[in-house]
């Protein structure tokens, strides 16, 4: 019965194009060229934690010493006073967030008088323990610092891999004489890193500063695997590298944004937030849809006959595209409010769920790179 499943599932005439079987695009030594292997897609996740541990070595070692030559402390909230009642309390329902507790009033209400507290004092004591648990400013940083760094290495490496690829220039490479395209041990590298790298963005999320967009993230990291798996899978590989390529660029100056707001170089962020809104509407806004999807759409039907798989990859880029826009309304928001205001206020593309209360400490995450992250701050009240 499995084996019937399986067979249902990976049969040909889905995933491939008309006269043409799994075997025919299979690796091995007496192929013209040299097809990727569904079997390597296993290696990302192992060098995902590699990755993890990276980072948290580079936040140790470098990044950390570096926040603090910069004069960010690694401070966090006021400490609440010692209550065992409302410590118990607050451990029970910690999972739930800040504003839900506040809705509890039967539960404030019932705390109050058995402490022989009134409400708004319950209700100070769990807004200040609920910020105890947040990441300092230098956590922040630190992590901003990372992805700064990765995009700006993968990035830089991607347009070294693919200067000298036809595709790159003309993209009607990406279709003609497809599926028989070669992986050469450069692209190679440069999508088990980038696979990684959505891994463990995926499996760290849980763990770091928590966003607004936490659950946006996290379809944006699962729609990115399963496009990256997707077209390695079906040799797709040349139309995956341009994507990857176009949503690099713009998060590292967003990353490099969040991080000289965290170290108070207001001006820097402002022209790195300029910058960055110029680049995000330009790729995601423009290379995207109208060059990339486009070509997916439009040119590829005209260049090789269409199979079902190909649409539910088209379905994927464009699942990307509705994140980007979404998250273009809130980047605008900023703009709008930097203009107005003279200064970035608040977060881009991302905020943490449990941002504090004052305008100066600004929330951190990913965009969509990647993202990778487009919330607005507001001050709780």
């Amino acid at each position: 019965m499995l084996r019937f499943v399986l067979d249902a599932f990976w049969d040909d005439g889905l995933w491939l194009p008309p006269n043409t079987t799994w075997e025919d695009i299979a690796p091995g030594p007496e192929k013209a060229v040299v097809y990727t292997d569904y079997r390597h897609l296993i290696f990302p996740i192992p060098l995902a934690f590699v990755l993890i541990l990276l980072r948290n070595l580079l936040e140790k070692y470098w990044f950390a010493p570096f926040g603090k030559s910069l004069g960010i402390k690694n401070t966090r909230a006021k400490k609440a006073s010692n209550n065992p009642q409302l410590e118990a309390a607050y451990q029970k329902s910690s999972k739930i967030k800040h504003k839900q507790l506040f809705l509890c009033k039967n539960k404030v209400a019932a705390l109050a008088k058995q402490l022989d507290l009134s409400e708004r004092q319950v209700e100070r004591w769990l807004r200040l323990r609920r910020s105890q648990d947040k990441p300092s400013t230098l956590v922040k940083f630190c992590e901003n610092l990372w992805r700064c760094t990765f995009y700006l290495y993968n990035f830089s490496f991607g347009l070294f891999v693919l200067w000298d690829k036809v595709w790159l220039w003309d993209i009607d490479n990406c279709y003609v004489g497809y599926p028989h395209h070669g992986v050469t041990n450069d692209v190679w590298w440069y999508y088990m890193v980038s696979s990684a790298f959505y891994w463990s963005l995926t499996i760290s999320q849980f763990w770091d500063v928590r966003r607004k967009d936490f659950w946006q993230m996290f379809i944006h990291h699962i729609a990115a695997i399963a496009l990256l798996n997707f077209s390695w899978v079906c040799n797709l590989h040349r139309i995956g590298t341009l994507v990857l390529l176009s949503h690099d660029c713009a998060d590292i100056v967003l990353e490099a944004a969040k991080a000289a707001k965290y170290a108070n170089y207001q001006k820097l962020c402002d022209v790195l937030f300029a910058v960055f809104t110029i680049m995000w509407i330009a790729t995601r806004l423009g290379v995207y849809p109208f060059y990339i999807i486009w070509s997916t759409l439009i040119r590829a039907p005209m260049l090789l006959p269409m199979f079902p798989a190909y649409h539910i990859f088209n379905s994927l880029l464009c699942l990307l595209l509705a994140l980007h826009l979404v998250w273009t309304w809130l980047i605008l928001q900023v703009a709008y409010k930097t203009i107005t205001s003279g200064q970035m206020e608040g977060d881009i593309r991302s905020s943490s769920s449990e941002i504090s209360d004052s305008s100066n400490d600004p929330s951190n995450h990913s965009s969509p790179h990647r993202g990778d992250h487009n919330n607005v701050h507001k001050k709780e009240t």
